[in-house]
């Protein structure tokens, strides 16, 4: 079968033929019909310090996608020939304290599907039944594809009730966008995103924000004066990793805010902590998705209208990837969905 591979130790992806992946008892196989590209994707194709102590070669990468079931292993009870799935690309362990409470978004053994085995940019993936996220009602298959950021999406915006509430989110990539979306969806009354690319601000106004604030021009707390508001945001979500974002938005958080922390900085930083035990925030750390809860609230929320198609800008074939890891590394985009169905 074709896949897009780590080869070497080294910048580049190849896209090459590999052996179909072998199907335990407890797998299934699918059938790849789309993919996503993630950040992780770029990091891995750039071959930085993260990747080069983090992946082992050769690898097929890849973790967002969507397909069709096409075999399954002799243990497998719950998924079906014919089924579409999205992938939960958190392979967890079963066996630790978290894992055998049902908390196992918590598992401290947690490996990624495209980064420390096979991953999904190939004609076809094998993965654990229970990574297997069946779409009972219809869906877009874009959509489908970017289910494991969407989630990341849905586990930040929901992790504090939104509802009649302003929420500022810093940080206009993909998933800050989605979460916006989710935010707006689930009844905050003022959506506040930030960044400092002006294409990505549009998109987050395509999405229904109330206000989308270019940060190297206007101070976060103008949007404030904007949006009528006098006490600061109650709920804060830092999609950037920026440590000015994090700075900022705890300067503009009104007493008792919570902010969920997604973005993950590159390196560490100060924080004015006195305002924090002053204002009485809560800060949660976000990681993936909770499985599979986040799941259930992200179909729920499709059924229910969330309409997320101005995230996705542009689609290509699985053999222009170079074009689309391009497009991705420029920034001038949201989502970029591969197709494994044209060649």
């Amino acid at each position: 079968m074709k896949a897009l591979v780590k080869a070497a130790a080294a910048p580049g992806l190849t896209l090459t033929e590999v052996p179909e992946p072998a199907v335990g008892p407890g797998d299934v196989l699918v059938r790849v019909l789309r993919t996503g590209i993630c950040g992780t994707d770029l990091h891995i194709d750039a071959w930085d310090d993260w990747a080069a102590r983090t992946v082992s070669t050769p690898l097929v990468v890849g973790h967002e996608f969507v397909g069709e079931v096409v075999r399954t292993g002799a243990s497998v009870t719950g998924v079906r020939v014919g089924d579409l799935v999205s992938g939960e690309g958190h392979l967890v362990c079963g066996c630790c304290r978290n894992c055998k409470a049902g908390r196992r978004h918590l598992c401290a053994n947690t490996r990624g599907l495209g980064v420390h085995s096979d991953g999904a940019f190939a004609q076809y993936t094998v993965l654990p039944e229970q990574n297997a996220w069946v779409h009972r009602a219809p869906v877009d298959l874009d959509i489908a594809a970017i289910f494991d950021p969407l989630g990341n999406a849905v586990h930040t915006a929901l992790s504090f009730p939104v509802i009649g509430e302003d929420v500022l989110i810093t940080g206009a990539g993909p998933i800050g966008i989605m979460a916006a979306a989710v935010a707006k969806h689930a009844g905050a009354r003022h959506v506040a995103i930030t960044d400092v690319s002006e294409h990505r601000l549009d998109l987050a106004r395509k999405v229904g924000v109330d206000l989308a604030l270019n940060v190297s021009r206007t101070p976060i707390a103008q949007a404030q004066a904007e949006l009528g508001m006098s006490e600061g945001f109650d709920i804060g979500m830092e999609m950037s990793g920026e440590p000015s974002a994090l700075r900022e938005m705890i300067a503009n958080m009104a007493h008792g805010g919570r902010i969920a922390m997604l973005g993950l900085p590159s390196a560490e930083f100060s924080v004015d902590f006195s305002s924090v035990v002053l204002k009485m925030l809560h800060i949660k750390g976000i990681y993936g998705r909770e499985m599979f809860e986040t799941w259930y609230s992200m179909s729920v929320l499709l059924q229910a209208g969330l309409d997320l198609s101005p995230v996705i800008t542009h689609r290509f074939s699985y053999t222009e990837h170079e074009h689309a890891f391009a497009i991705m590394r420029a920034g001038h985009c949201g989502k970029v969905i591969l197709d494994w169905t044209e060649s």
